[in-house]
């Protein structure tokens, strides 16, 4: 009797999972459209797309739902993450970004804060645009970034134990955050509110905008940098781009 106990419910949880994995597999593409924008040319949006999977199936997996969790906010953290870590072992930046990256890590290390990116422009002697590039390339080789660890949607990984006063810091923080978003220019502001706030991907973003989804992307490479170096002055965060000051 207990056998079939313990099999009838090795069946459920298999059709839970099956039903997880069927009925979320959207948000697979919807997540790779947020980011294929920012991504370096010649990636494989395919192979992307099955790591993506692959990671709705191991959330699929250890999804516990008597815990007080979303699955759908919980999935996006592993496909994003499946989809990040494909990057960094398959697309190493080619010679060129290498270059630019340590340019402008060199001069970052010169640059009084909060660092902008027409200041690492200046100071590099490369065009806005390309300063851009070099931080979205950045973040992707990155194991961690600003952007995965403190993302303003609300979709960064909590504590697992709050302080007692940890509600009021993090009104703060939001409060920081919020004014932040306020002082960007209003393309780069709109851009943030459209993905962070309005979770819209790139083409969407583009659509809206009325600009290309490369343009789209790298507003909001230079809005990310800019937040993560007005907070980080703020002592809240810290800058997307993790240069030591040596």
């Amino acid at each position: 009797m207990a056998s079939s106990i313990q099999t009838y419910q090795r069946q459920a949880d298999q059709q839970r999972r099956d039903e997880l994995i069927v009925s979320h597999l959207p948000l697979v593409k919807h997540v790779i459209g947020r980011l294929v924008g920012g991504l370096p040319p010649g990636i494989d949006v395919e192979n992307l797309e099955s790591a993506g999977v692959l990671g709705l199936v191991e959330a699929a997996g250890k999804f516990d739902p008597t815990r007080n969790a979303q699955f759908k906010t919980f999935a996006y953290l592993r496909i994003r993450g499946a989809i990040l870590d494909e990057l960094r072992r398959n697309s190493p930046l080619p010679q060129h970004m290498l270059e630019r990256v340590t340019a402008i890590r060199k001069a970052y290390r010169t640059l009084p804060q909060p660092v902008t990116v027409e200041a690492l422009a200046a100071a590099t002697g490369l065009p806005i645009d390309e300063v851009s590039d070099a931080l979205a390339a950045e973040r992707f080789a990155k194991t961690v970034s600003w952007e995965q660890t403190a993302e303003p949607n609300g979709l960064g990984p909590a504590a697992v134990v709050d302080p007692p006063d940890a509600e009021a810091e993090r009104w703060e923080s939001v409060q920081q955050l919020s004014e932040a978003i306020e002082s960007l220019p209003p393309k780069e502001r709109m851009a943030v509110t459209l993905y962070y706030k309005e979770d819209l991907r790139l083409k969407e973003i583009a659509e809206v905008m009325k600009l290309s989804p490369s343009r789209i992307s790298r507003l909001l490479s230079k809005a990310t940098f800019e937040l993560g170096e007005m907070l980080k002055a703020k002592s809240f965060g810290g800058s997307c781009l993790s240069f030591a000051r040596s």
